[in-house]
């Protein structure tokens, strides 16, 4: 997941340069501040151009942290908060930093006994589904039992089930190359939440009076950097898992890959059916990405990065589209985990008070990823995370992690999902260099249009017949989303800004 991130700008962006050269020539001053936001640029909508109908989900994942326990202080507004975004396609992660948290066998069956424990997962899990009633989700338990594992002595975890630790994923070879042991393991953890319990190798059956609905398994989780796994390793152990879950689920759909990279050897042999058991489905392949500013850069630079590896990222994603297009044009896409990580935010790092725009400036890059990738018909685009707190990668928490209010990324999300979604037909638009624009015609018939400064500086654009237009906008002026009446042509878009116009 976010683990080795940092490696991903080199391996996925093709070596970007860390400041690109328009913001080592660029003077950005006062001034000219100024003079871009009082020179008015020119967007064009054509209307009667549809260009394709959308069946982007605006989402996000939650990845299971100590703050959103049941004893936490900010336990309530966490989940309200993800209640009122009311998404589809959610993606519930708990993870490998906290081991008790995320892994339900943490010893091997011996001595007659099994160490099966999922007393500590099921409140987060039971408020998870609370807060999601009746919506699609995406479910990954990706950290595998490391006793599973050959390793030179047993893998060590925290007793404190709250205290992360960065080093329990050391195995690579499995004990078991059948793999039935490691297809059963997560076969009885969904058999648990969806079928009411299970037996364990020992034949005993344990209760949970679960009857929860998974829709979608994801496999495991950056098989190319938290697995180590090559493609080929990778689509034995997803045909094997998913094997052994069908035979708890037959009607379950299944994620696949969730790379932390776009490698292309991966997709290529993934989604070839030939590769893979008879039967085997492919119903949906994931990938994330995440902008990297280096830890020498000037601040007021991370804009132009920000957007420049944003950019670059969604010329790789045609060419995966491509892949999948002509493998298997069947197949889904969720890209789910989309962010911004600050330099020098790493896990157990000293955490470094993030620039007064920082969050602004992640929220535009997501109005920005979510608009390009519905354009190339991408099926859920995933913003990371609902509640990260320091050492965890605070820098993509969509909350503060001190009070639980959310920021500008998760009000920018709802603005885009209370407006936005699949069945809108997007439309050719002519945006400026510095401000991003798209237009949408929505499944009810209303001509909406999506701005992006993608700027620390106002700007000016005029947009002919906006005129006696509702605008909804998220900038730095306001902690959540605004609203008013346009009554010229004229849009003042404050750094940062995102905002979806409402045509009359």
């Amino acid at each position: 997941m976010m683990r080795t991130l940092f490696a991903i700008a080199s391996t996925l962006l093709l070596a970007i340069p860390a400041v690109p050269i328009a913001a080592q020539n660029r003077q950005h001053t006062t001034a000219d501040a100024k003079q871009a936001a009082t020179i008015p640029q020119n967007v064009t909508v054509k209307w009667d151009q549809v260009l394709c109908v959308s069946r982007a989900n605006a989402t996000l994942q939650v990845v299971v942290t100590p703050l959103m326990a049941r004893d936490s202080p900010l336990h309530d507004q966490v989940w309200s908060a993800l209640k009122n975004l009311h998404a589809s396609y959610v993606r519930y992660v708990p993870w490998l930093p906290y081991p008790k948290l995320a892994v339900a066998e943490l010893q091997p069956p011996a001595d007659g006994l099994t160490s099966w424990d999922l007393s500590l997962i099921d409140p987060f899990t039971i408020d998870f589904f609370k807060a999601n009633p009746q919506l699609p989700v995406i479910i990954n338990f990706s950290t595998i039992p490391q006793w599973m594992f050959k390793t030179s002595q047993p893998v060590a975890y925290p007793s404190n089930p709250h205290q992360a630790v960065w080093n329990y994923t050391q195995g690579t070879e499995l004990r078991d190359p059948s793999m039935k042991e490691l297809g059963s393991y997560f076969a009885r953890v969904v058999s648990w939440y969806t079928k009411g319990g299970f037996n364990d190798e020992l034949g005993h059956w344990h209760a949970s009076g679960h009857h929860f609905t998974f829709d979608y398994w994801e496999v495991l989780n950056e098989i190319d950097n938290e697995h180590k796994m090559t493609p080929e390793q990778y689509t034995a152990r997803y045909d094997a898992i998913v094997s052994a879950i069908r035979t708890v689920q037959p009607q379950m759909k299944f994620v696949g890959l969730a790379l932390g990279g776009l490698n292309g050897k991966y997709f290529e042999y993934f989604l070839n059916p030939a590769n893979h058991k008879p039967g085997t489905p492919l119903d949906m392949i994931s990938y994330h990405f995440y902008a990297t500013p280096v830890a020498d850069q000037p601040e007021d630079s991370w804009q132009y990065t920000v957007f420049d590896q944003s950019t670059n990222f969604i010329r790789m994603v045609e060419y995966v589209d491509a892949i999948r297009q002509r493998l298997s044009p069947n197949t889904k896409t969720t890209v789910d985990e989309l962010g911004v990580i600050a330099p020098a935010d790493t896990p157990n790092s000293v955490f470094q008070p993030l620039p007064a725009f920082y969050w602004n400036l992640c929220a535009a890059q997501y109005a920005y990823l979510y608009s390009e990738l519905a354009r190339l018909g991408i099926d859920a685009v995933g913003e990371s995370a609902l509640m990260q707190p320091p050492k965890f990668f605070p820098s993509v928490s969509m909350m503060d992690w001190n009070t639980g209010k959310p920021n500008a990324r998760y009000w920018a999300l709802k603005l885009i999902r209370d407006n936005l979604g699949p069945g809108d037909k997007i439309v050719a638009t002519t945006a400026t260099p510095t401000v991003y624009a798209r237009g949408f015609i929505t499944s009810a018939g209303k001509k909406k249009l999506l701005l992006v400064n993608m700027r620390d500086h106002a700007a000016d654009v005029h947009i002919a017949g906006t005129a006696g237009s509702r605008e909804e906008y998220v900038d730095q002026e306001y902690d959540q989303p605004a609203s008013r009446n346009l009554n010229t042509d004229t849009i003042r878009l404050r750094a940062f800004t995102v905002a979806v116009v409402t045509l009359p």
